[in-house]
C-alpha cells in the first residue's frame, strides 16, 4: 500500500472525512475491519455515506451528542445492488453480541462501541 491515503486493501481514508471538509479523518481500526468483512462477503464496494464527524457537523446535521461518529468509531454506510436489510442481517449473524447498529430503509449505521452492543 504505497498510497498513503489507502488503510486497507479497500478503503482509504478520505471516505472516512468529515463532510464539513474540516479535514477530521479519524479512523477506528475495529470499524475497518468490520467493513473490510462486510466487503469481502458480498464482493462489491461499501459506500460511506457518513464516517468521522466533527462536533460542529454533527451539531449542524443535528446528530446525537454522544454519536460515535465523533470518536471516529461508527459509518453509514451502503452497498450497491444490495438491499439495506441484507446487509443488516449479515452483520447481526457475523457480529451477534458485538457493534452498534441501526436499521434504516437505505442504508446501516455500523460503530465500534465499547460495552454492550446497541441496536435500533
Amino acid at each position: 500500500m504505497s498510497d498513503p491515503d489507502r488503510l486497507s486493501t479497500h478503503f482509504c481514508r478520505s471516505e472516512f472525512s468529515c463532510k464539513c471538509g474540516c479535514g477530521c479523518d479519524t479512523v477506528d481500526i475495529g470499524l475497518l475491519a468490520v467493513l473490510e468483512t462486510i466487503r469481502t462477503h458480498f464482493g462489491k464496494p461499501v459506500v460511506i455515506n457518513s464516517g468521522m464527524r466533527c462536533a460542529a457537523h454533527n451539531a449542524e446535521i443535528r446528530g446525537k451528542s454522544h454519536s460515535k461518529h465523533l470518536e471516529g468509531r461508527a459509518a453509514d454506510i451502503f452497498v450497491p445492488e444490495v438491499p439495506a436489510n441484507e446487509i443488516q442481517d449479515f452483520i447481526e449473524s457475523r457480529f451477534p453480541d458485538t457493534l452498534g447498529m441501526g436499521r434504516y430503509a437505505l442504508f446501516t449505521h455500523i460503530d465500534t462501541r465499547t460495552g454492550p452492543m446497541a441496536r435500533w
